[in-house]
């Protein structure tokens, strides 16, 4: 194939054409690991809320993919020096960034591989296309772990305004038609330097980070957080949970032979060989929803029960509340349900149950948004603001939940 057929341009809803810079990349996106990202959904169950939410992780990868491409034309107008080979390090470390992520995206993160982060999954996979592409992603792999000498380049791969964000709440408020989670990248972007080997905005930039932290909050507590998803999600972990228990028990529920083998088999880190990596690599949503679609007709009363409210979007009633949820008040309603409708108690866990969730929109523990100041200095946007509110974006909110089916309401 020629090497000019290979530099295509893409078509995005939100930037408008995107180029792919050169061969590598586009090799490295003709990969079917990399393919697979089409089948995945970058938000979850959330467009059970919003119907426009069906975009993917493909998508939202070659959009970090692009804005990395602004980021280095805006340091490089600064002076910031950035070599070829850093360069395309930075664009593969980008675009990979993602490719670890399993069904649904965050929903099912523990649910098919135990206690295995996305992040080090995309790290094996990256450790693999490596070896395909002798070596061409040492680089790439190096700063994506940290271990470059250059600061600021982790810093626009994972930080707490990298790429991955400035393209994630771009999209999702598009998608999803939660307006207020849009900002305004192409401004943060020209607003970047370097500074130390850090990552500062000048300060001039402050008030689109400050809108940029406002927006991240509104979107975890109207679309990630919104508690249509955050029930839908916990319903598909107890649906997985519940047919690897039956499985275990020798009643397999029919499903795709890559799901078969992980519902069989529990999976660590330390089990992910090359062939455990292909089977994941197989893995999409697509498995999981045929597998639901199936088991809405399962003999089991509870994995029937569960895949039916996904699949028609009847779901459990949630309840959210300030203070925590009292083990009594769950108790009390796994006695109601047992008598309405005979089960066990460890049946009746599937559908009465609590927990918490938890948004942060700044971390001032974790690694610090920099505001380069006029005179030179470098100060922590949360003293740079005079918003009184950024302090309040830097303190975690819990809110407390509880899930129970809808027919208690009605007895």
């Amino acid at each position: 194939m020629s090497q000019i057929n290979k530099l295509k341009i893409l078509n995005d809803p939100i930037y408008g054409f995107i180029t792919i810079p050169n061969t590598l990349i586009y090799d490295l996106i003709q990969h079917p690991y990399f393919q697979r990202l089409r089948r995945i959904s970058q938000m979850g169950m959330s467009y059970l809320v919003y119907p426009g939410a069906h975009h993917t992780r493909f998508h939202h990868a070659l959009g970090c993919m692009h804005i990395m491409q602004k980021a280095v034309q805006v340091l490089r107008f600064k002076d910031v020096k950035i070599s070829e080979q850093e360069e395309n390090a930075l664009y593969i470390a980008i675009l990979l960034h993602d490719i670890g992520h399993g069904p649904f995206s965050h929903a099912m993160e523990h649910s098919i591989v135990e206690g295995v982060h996305h992040e080090e999954i995309s790290m094996l996979f990256m450790n693999r296309l490596n070896a395909e592409f002798e070596g061409k992603l040492d680089l790439a792999i190096q700063v994506f772990k940290g271990e470059y000498h250059r600061k600021f380049m982790l810093q626009l791969i994972s930080s707490q305004l990298d790429m991955d964000r400035l393209d994630y709440l771009k999209r999702d408020s598009f998608y999803s038609g939660v307006a207020e989670g849009n900002i305004n990248s192409e401004r943060l972007i020209q607003m970047m330097n370097v500074q130390n080997d850090l990552l500062v905005i000048e300060e001039k930039g402050i008030y689109s980070v400050e809108k940029f932290l406002g927006a991240r909050r509104l979107m975890y507590w109207q679309a990630y957080l919104h508690k249509t998803s955050v029930v839908a999600e916990l319903i598909l972990t107890k649906i997985l949970k519940r047919a690897k228990e039956l499985t275990h028990k020798g009643d397999l529920p029919n499903c795709s032979e890559p799901l078969q083998f992980f519902m069989l088999h529990k999976i660590t880190h330390d089990d992910f060989d090359e062939k455990i990596l292909d089977k994941f690599a197989q893995l999409d949503d697509f498995d999981i929803m045929s597998a639901i679609k199936a088991w809405q007709f399962h003999d089991d009363f509870v994995l029937s029960s569960l895949s039916k409210m996904l699949i028609n979007r009847d779901l459990l009633k949630i309840r959210m509340v300030s203070e925590k949820v009292e083990q009594g008040d769950v108790e009390a309603l796994r006695k109601k349900l047992i008598e309405l409708q005979p089960m066990s108690e460890k049946e009746a866990d599937y559908f009465v149950f609590k927990g918490k969730i938890k948004n942060q929109a700044y971390n001032k523990a974790g690694e610090p948004i920099r505001i380069l100041k006029k005179d030179k200095t470098v100060e922590d946007v949360v003293e740079a603001s005079d918003q009184m509110n950024l302090k309040a974006l830097s303190k975690p909110v819990t809110k407390y939940y509880i899930c129970f089916p809808k027919v208690l309401l009605e007895s």
